[in-house]
């Protein structure tokens, strides 16, 4: 078979030495214009890669695609290298296309297109091929983990080409100050990459979810993800929470003791002023809730409500006072006296201003009477004084008339 292998290029080669001699005896002045043509390709490991050349004017001059090592794969449209991989697209005077399938990072380099003119003319093309990152891993989390411990995680992937890109997101936030780390794989093509992430946690980040992102370009926008759910473990927190915010004697009230932690809480403590309950039988206690039935005035004090988990322990205080229904109800209904008071106050507002209008309009009332008959008081006769009284009008206009 290889005897063959190597008869069947010997042939070509001497096709290819003919057809330069042919074509210098029957060169052209077009021929000075022919020039073949290539494209860069870059595809990613696993897929199939087309090169392709071209030639705008060719007077019958035969192509040639030839790998990095300087073996032809295709003369034409007749394969040279036997590689089932390596198939023909299109083959006619003015192209000729070939395809490389299932690229491994070994195909990578620089392929040449022969024009057999005289001389020869070459375009170069290089096929650049994409190492896939694999998928990443996160490792440095041991569950379960205390809060205020300080956890590192670290995110890994190998056989990326070019070197892959990590990100990091915690509750969908990226976290920017992370250490990277990028090495040369053995086969020197491919690269590992890998990111560590510090941060103290807290009782806010149990459950969380913490995102290594693989970025890169062979991955056609759709990144490579590792998740980890954090489980942190904290002491109780506790809260009383009570069922009215004014209890009355004689009335029920639930005190409810909410408390979280993790792990969850046992059942929880309750006491009053330091002790045990005094009246197991009015005051009842049921899981995490405190039922006191028929409040009277020595149910008055400090209630105390007890979490503990396997971390710590914690606890909330309620003071109970214990209102009369009758003092309440005084206290919660509409202000009478205040309500009489604004009244009364707008009352008299009203009447100081009636009072004052009118006594003002009779004031200026009397004033223009007495100015309109000025003048005629001292006359003789009827006639004398209409005519008095006309010149006082007239004289009205000369005065000037103030009111205090």
């Amino acid at each position: 078979m290889i005897w063959k292998r190597s008869a069947v290029l010997r042939f070509y080669s001497v096709c290819g030495l003919l057809l330069q001699a042919a074509a210098s005896k029957n060169k052209v002045k077009g021929s000075q214009g022919q020039f073949p043509l290539t494209q860069n390709v870059t595809v990613v490991e696993g897929g199939t890669a087309i090169l392709t050349c071209r030639v705008d004017q060719n007077d019958n001059t035969s192509l040639q695609w030839s790998n990095p090592a300087q073996q032809t794969l295709y003369f034409d449209d007749k394969k040279a290298l036997r590689d089932n991989r390596i198939e023909l697209v299109r083959a006619s005077w003015h192209e000729l296309s070939i395809s490389v399938s299932d690229v491994s990072l070994s195909d990578e380099g620089q392929y040449t297109c022969s024009l057999f003119t005289m001389p020869v003319k070459t375009s170069k093309a290089y096929l650049t091929v994409l190492g896939v990152p694999g998928k990443p891993q996160i490792s440095g989390f041991s569950s379960p983990v205390m809060e205020g411990d300080l956890m590192q995680l670290t995110c890994k992937t190998s056989g990326s080409k070019p070197a892959a890109d990590i990100r990091w997101f915690k509750n969908d936030k990226e976290i920017k100050d992370v250490k990277y780390l990028k090495e040369e794989d053995a086969n020197r093509k491919t690269f590992t990459v890998s990111s560590t992430l510090d941060f103290r946690v807290d009782r806010s980040d149990d459950g969380v979810a913490v995102i290594c992102r693989v970025d890169h370009e062979s991955l056609n926008a759709t990144p490579q993800v590792a998740m980890q759910v954090l489980e942190i473990h904290y002491t109780p927190s506790v809260k009383i929470i009570p069922s009215t915010p004014f209890p009355q004697e004689g009335q029920p009230l639930t005190l409810t003791c909410e408390s979280k932690g993790k792990p969850l809480p046992e059942p929880v403590l309750w006491t009053k002023d330091g002790g045990e309950l005094p009246d197991p039988d009015r005051m009842v206690v049921s899981g995490r809730e405190l039922n006191i039935l028929f409040l009277n005035k020595t149910d008055n004090g400090t209630y105390r409500c007890e979490a503990t988990n396997t971390i710590g322990q914690s606890s909330a205080e309620y003071v109970l006072i214990v209102h009369d229904p009758n003092a309440l109800a005084g206290q919660t209904g509409p202000d009478h006296a205040l309500i009489g008071g604004i009244v009364a106050v707008v009352v008299f507002v009203t009447l100081c201003s009636i009072f004052l209008l009118g006594r003002y309009l009779a004031r200026h009332k009397g004033t223009y009477l007495t100015n309109e008959a000025k003048g005629a008081e001292d006359a003789p006769d009827a006639d004398t004084a209409i005519i008095n009284a006309e010149g006082s009008q007239v004289n009205a206009e000369e005065k000037k008339e103030y009111f205090i």
